[in-house]
């Protein structure tokens, strides 16, 4: 590969990350509840200069460790109080991701060419940029599984002592940064992915030669931060192995329950608008495993914490989001031999469900816009005639860009990137009102502020809501009114007794609030649902939707 093919393949994947992973941050409000709370998470690490106990709402917040917040409480310094602040840890996690999956591609082939053909389609999957450009923590464990199984081929290709020895401690170094990150699940990770790997090549005598290095390697990184939480909170350890861990992955009342089949549509959805390589990239994967083994290593990677996520009762997309690098690694090899060999199917039926997928995703929203006459509850009010004209124009330019990739396959297959382009651009812009309403309320609190500026204690019955004010107020006194949500563990312990009021006490605990200011209650309706009678009249009541607010003023 010439430098400047080289050069223009580093440009474009450059333009297309600033277009799709930075230019947007900004641009969208955030999602209760996920972006609000680990928002307001890292706001409170800063604010209480505590960065080895999580807190929310002034709340013990034990639901994952704490290497994850520290990613947003640095880019928060950095960048402020913002959106773009709230979303770029995951935006440089995803980052660090494709740079490693560069690396690996070129340790693999030694091909420049194939390995910016990988970064280019992790970069660019439905479920990388969607997920990558969203404050959530499942960046950041896919970075540090990433990096363990980078460390991992190393590990079992290098020959050399020294080289052996950095391999295996950068392993465990990995390990105890995805620990840290999401608790034990990261150690389960990358084992249950190199076991097959390990049988394979009869590498036993290696893994327990070594294995011990890893292992302390992750234990001398974690150590320090295990042992300050212990002392600072002795029940930490106790909560999050037993709730976090087994409730939520085993028993019958895990969260998030879904069949063991939830993945499969998953994964075909999530790595669009790649699809039409996914089937030969597993096949090609499979029957040339013996003669290459690498195609064998990305397999395992891919397939066996998607089988370990598969039985685990409590299933969400984002899970599975570690799984996605291996595939792209498959998918850009694959891509690179069907060129070479000049059989383009799979080329041509990537472009054809690309243009399947774009138009039926337009029509789907013409048909909810509420623009023509069907006897379909429209999602879109007549005054968001623009919001879905964005919306149809994503999904047009989707299919546009994928009929671009039929026009020469073997030469113009990247079109196929420039499917998400405009979707990941303006997502924002076409969101309808009602689900602003539902799960962006920064702009509804925004309309509102100087009211709840005004107000001595703000109650809220809803956790998401309740973080979103923290965070657009920089106040983490906000109390739970008559719900406790994901709070509940929190608000156990005595000292925050104080933090919740329920429905029957709020009557008394309101005539004494307001012998000291004004009270504000943010309450979350129910469809086309008005405040319950049972509330006590309130001095001003703002009502938006599924939205309201009853301010009580201060007594004289």
């Amino acid at each position: 590969m010439s430098k400047t093919i080289k050069g223009v393949w580093s440009t474009m994947i450059l333009v297309f990350f600033a277009l799709v992973y930075l230019v947007p941050l900004n641009t969208r409000l955030l999602w209760q509840p996920d972006e609000t709370r680990y928002a307001e998470i890292s706001r409170e690490m800063l604010q209480r200069g505590d960065w080895v106990v999580p807190h929310l709402l002034g709340l013990r917040y034990f639901e994952k460790p704490v290497a994850g917040y520290w990613f947003n409480n640095i880019s928060q310094m950095i960048f402020g109080d913002s959106n773009f602040a709230v979303r770029f840890g995951s935006v440089f996690s995803t980052m660090l991701s494709a740079i490693l999956v560069f690396w690996l591609a070129n340790l693999m082939w030694r091909n420049r060419q194939t390995a910016y053909t990988a970064v280019l389609i992790y970069l660019s999957t439905l479920l990388v940029f969607s997920i990558g450009t969203y404050s959530v923590l499942d960046p950041m464990i896919t970075l540090w599984m990433t990096a363990a199984m980078v460390a991992t081929w190393f590990c079992l290709r290098v020959s050399r002592t020294p080289q052996k020895a950095m391999s295996w401690i950068a392993l465990g170094l990995a390990c105890g940064m995805g620990f840290m990150t999401k608790g034990f699940l990261a150690l389960a990770l990358p084992v249950i992915a190199v076991l097959p790997i390990v049988w394979r090549e009869k590498r036993f005598k290696t893994l327990f030669g070594w294995g011990p290095l890893a292992v302390l390697s992750a234990v001398v990184l974690s150590l320090p931060w295990v042992l300050a939480i212990a002392r600072h909170e002795p029940d930490f350890w106790n909560y999050f192995f037993w709730v976090e861990h087994i409730q939520r992955f085993a028993e019958s009342d895990a969260q998030h329950k879904a069949p063991f089949w939830f993945y499969l549509p998953v994964i075909c959805l999530g790595v669009l608008p790649w699809l039409g390589l996914l089937p030969g990239a597993l096949r090609q994967g499979w029957t040339q495993r013996v003669m290459r083994p690498e195609l064998f290593f990305l397999l395992s990677w891919a397939i066996m914490p998607l089988i370990f996520f598969s039985i685990a009762k409590g299933k969400l997309p984002t899970y599975i989001l570690p799984c996605i690098a291996p595939i792209a690694l498959l998918m850009a090899d694959h891509l690179e031999q069907i060129r070479q060999s000049g059989k383009l199917r799979a080329l041509k039926a990537n472009g054809v469900i690309n243009i399947i997928f774009g138009v039926l995703m337009a029509v789907a929203v013409l048909v909810i816009s509420g623009i023509l006459p069907f006897h379909v509850k429209a999602v879109f009010t007549r005054t968001e005639l623009p919001r879905a004209l964005i919306g149809i124009l994503c999904f047009a330019v989707w299919a546009l860009a994928g009929a671009m990739s039929l026009t020469d396959v073997k030469k113009r297959w990247y079109w196929g990137a420039i499917c998400p382009l405009v979707l990941a651009l303006l997502v924002g812009q076409a969101m309808p009102q009602k689900i602003i309403d539902s799960k962006q309320p920064q702009d509804f609190l925004q309309q509102h502020n100087d009211l709840l500026q005004d107000s001595r204690f703000i109650l809220a019955d809803n956790v998401g809501v309740a973080t979103a004010v923290a965070w657009s107020l920089k106040r983490s006194d906000i109390l739970m009114f008559d719900e406790k949500g994901e709070l509940q563990y929190g608000l156990s312990y005595p000292d925050a007794k104080d933090n919740f009021i329920d429905a029957a006490g709020f009557p008394a605990w309101l005539q004494k609030a307001r012998q000291e200011g004004n009270v504000s209650v943010i309450l979350r309706l129910d469809r086309n649902a008005h405040v319950k009678s049972t509330m006590p009249a309130a001095d001003q009541t703002v009502k938006f939707d599924r939205q309201a607010i009853l301010f009580y003023k201060k007594l004289p």
